[in-house]
């Protein structure tokens, strides 16, 4: 008998960091050194959106005046905690992301890293 395929709803972040739009891109990298994370999701009025800043650090933005919804993902991926693990590694290895954040609605209730993928592959073995 096949096991089932665990789901992202398993393998999972349940604390999701999260900024404001209007928050500057310096405190929104802050938050994520503080939390030891690589991406926040970004709550704007209910939708949820998810982004790496390393592209406006790259551009030598000044962190202290740029805003977060200046260089946020304007429709991101996301996911429903009943998807596969599988399913959500092959996501983000084809279009080159890193975290999909998994939601209900439009809430974000968490978010998948591509480590929390590569855990999983391990321990399946």
């Amino acid at each position: 008998m096949l096991a089932a395929m665990p789901t992202l709803g398993q393998v999972m972040t349940k604390e999701v960091l999260s900024v404001e739009p209007s928050d500057t891109i310096g405190e929104a990298a802050e938050k994520m050194t503080s939390h030891g994370v690589g991406a926040v999701v970004v709550s704007d009025f209910g939708r949820m959106i998810e982004r790496d800043l390393m592209r406006a650090v790259a551009g030598r933005v000044h962190s202290s005046e740029a805003r977060v919804r200046e260089w946020m993902t304007p429709d991101p991926v996301t996911m429903t905690e009943d998807a596969s693990v599988e399913e959500a590694g092959e996501t983000m290895i084809e279009r080159g992301f890193r975290h999909i954040p998994v939601v209900a609605g439009e809430r974000a209730v968490g978010i998948v890293s591509i480590r929390d993928v590569a855990e999983w592959r391990l321990k399946e073995r």
